[in-house]
């Protein structure tokens, strides 16, 4: 009798367990293509920033060049990460001058799209994600 409500309580924690440990996985999210992805971002941009149909056909250009750009610089990361060939000092130094002055690139581009107002708003926009992604870095490296 003894080892059957051992076995029974001991069957119950492991269900119990098991239950809990796929609530607490997180969802996995949906893999977009290069493309759905800048059309989500489109429309997102569009809706808080009321686009026209001019500047969304602008806007549309510059993401597909920025994510084109983006695959091409993971592809050359990817090689380097391949050849089991770590960067050097300059070479960091390299890519982040060069990610920086891509990065003034496209602001300076979707100012000349955007107005003055949809500018300011865009740019609070950014800020605010750049602090939703601090934050979300800052939360995995406590709970890894």
């Amino acid at each position: 009798m003894k080892k059957l409500l051992i076995a029974a309580l001991l069957f119950v924690g492991m269900v119990s367990f098991a239950q809990d440990a796929d609530q607490t996985s997180k969802p996995q999210r949906e893999k977009l293509t290069p493309e759905q992805r800048n059309d989500k971002q489109l429309k997102k941009l569009t809706s808080e920033l009321n686009l026209d149909a001019s500047q969304q056909t602008q806007v549309k250009q510059l993401l597909a060049d920025r994510s084109a750009k983006a695959q091409s610089f993971k592809e050359a990361r990817q090689a380097k990460k391949d050849s089991n060939m770590k960067p050097t000092a300059e070479e960091k130094a390299a890519f982040r001058k060069q990610m920086t002055d891509e990065v003034e690139a496209n602001d300076a581009k979707m100012k000349s799209i955007l107005k003055a107002d949809q500018y300011t708003k865009w740019k609070a926009i950014q800020e605010d994600n750049k602090e939703k992604f601090k934050e979300k870095r800052k939360e995995r490296r406590e709970n890894p």
